[in-house]
């Protein structure tokens, strides 16, 4: 299946070349101009994927409008809560920050300020071994936590984990780009999303309360990934297509730049700022400080 949305997806640009059809009466054109059928098969192949895109599509200018076009920004917003990392120990930031040069997906609102996470080795590497073995990456099965105090508010746990291929690609015949996941209210109009985690490890259910570094999964490979990571942002509403992302501010952590980062992703790594303890970027190896007895976490207190 892979393979043939693969090459499906290819082919179909060659319909570019009956564009003289439209100035040509040569049949040799109009044939060449059914070659954007292959299109339908990608549709076809991935309709799941296609109509979430559908969704995000429709959903775009409704966020927009909804918010009289001022979306929140790391200088307007005003956050009820400050966050934790949804993890133990050193992880990666290999996408996301809170500007366009630096953002997740800057042109979709939702996951404008979202993060994905990986554990890379002193070699710049996510994986030790064969990279199509999925248990062979850093990150897979690590704990995955709740960021901040809050009520579980949406939960789905029924995508196996998908494959991956070693080359970046993803795995057409997933059913949802989220995978499993996990949305927790922390407070009015701010929900985390955390997703791409492992089958059958969520450990809470909707309605469930949960404490900030409280385990409510495992890292997976569910959804539309190429390969392992924890996929974490905040956002405005419970709804993951049509709310607007929010920036994450963090509190009690630590950032430094990822060693041999390169070796992972060849962009350049964005400068961050030294004096901003609370956000992060792309680039950056992140962790949650160590608190002393008698220190509060991050992540505040919140009750439905």
């Amino acid at each position: 299946m892979n393979r043939l949305i693969s090459v499906s997806s290819k082919l179909k640009f060659l319909g570019l070349l009956g564009l003289p059809t439209f100035f040509s009466e040569a049949a040799i054109w109009r044939y060449l101009w059914l070659l954007w059928l292959f299109a339908l098969v990608e549709i076809i192949a991935s309709l799941p994927k296609f109509w979430q895109s559908v969704q995000y599509l429709v959903c775009m200018p409704y966020i927009y409008i909804s918010r009289r076009f001022r979306l929140p920004d790391i200088a307007s917003h005003q956050p009820a809560v400050l966050y934790s990392l949804p993890f133990d120990g050193e992880w990666v930031v290999v996408n996301g920050g809170t500007d366009r040069s630096t953002s997740h997906s800057w042109g979709v609102p939702t996951q404008r300020y979202a993060y994905d996470f990986v554990i890379l080795g002193d070699d710049g590497k996510s994986c030790a071994g064969e990279n199509t073995i999925l248990r062979n990456y850093h990150c897979y099965g690590k704990d995955v936590l709740a960021p901040a105090d809050g009520v579980v508010a949406d939960v789905k746990d029924q995508y196996p984990d998908a494959r991956t291929f070693g080359n970046g690609s993803v795995d057409h015949s997933v059913k949802d780009i989220r995978g499993n996941y996990v949305v927790i209210r922390h407070a009015e109009k701010e929900y985390s999303f955390i997703a791409h985690l492992l089958p059958k490890s969520i450990r809470v259910k909707v309605g469930q309360q949960v404490k900030c570094g409280e385990q409510i999964a495992n890292c997976g490979n569910s959804g539309n990934t190429s390969e392992p990571h924890i996929h974490f942002h905040v956002q405005d509403g419970k709804s993951f297509y049509a709310s607007a992302g929010l920036p994450v501010l963090f509190q009690g952590i630590q950032a430094e730049r990822a060693k041999n980062y390169d070796k992972f992703d060849p962009r350049t790594v964005p400068q961050r700022c030294e004096n901003d303890e609370s956000t992060i970027q792309r680039g950056y190896s992140v962790a949650n400080l160590r608190l002393t007895t008698g220190e509060k976490h991050a992540g505040g207190s919140y009750k439905d």
